[in-house]
């Protein structure tokens, strides 16, 4: 199994693909490829935020139970 992209790669990658079409460089026979790994790019992309906005939350979460916890025992 191939290693997915990171966010920054898949990014990109998904920008060339559009360009790519928006340009009308893609003949008939590549533009199902191209929109099928298009959409895998698309959901990797769409992961990572999810999980960096999780990841995020949960981060704020603690600071804030700290930040909590340490004004009580003053």
């Amino acid at each position: 199994m191939t290693e997915k992209p990171g966010y920054t790669e898949a990014f990109r990658e998904l920008q060339h693909i559009v360009a790519e079409i928006e340009e009308g460089q893609i003949d008939v026979d590549e533009l199902s490829e191209k929109v099928k790994r298009a959409a895998e790019l698309i959901r990797i992309c769409k992961e990572k935020l999810h999980n960096t906005s999780e990841d995020v939350q949960q981060i704020l979460k603690e600071l804030e139970e700290s930040e909590s916890k340490s004004s009580n025992q003053t």
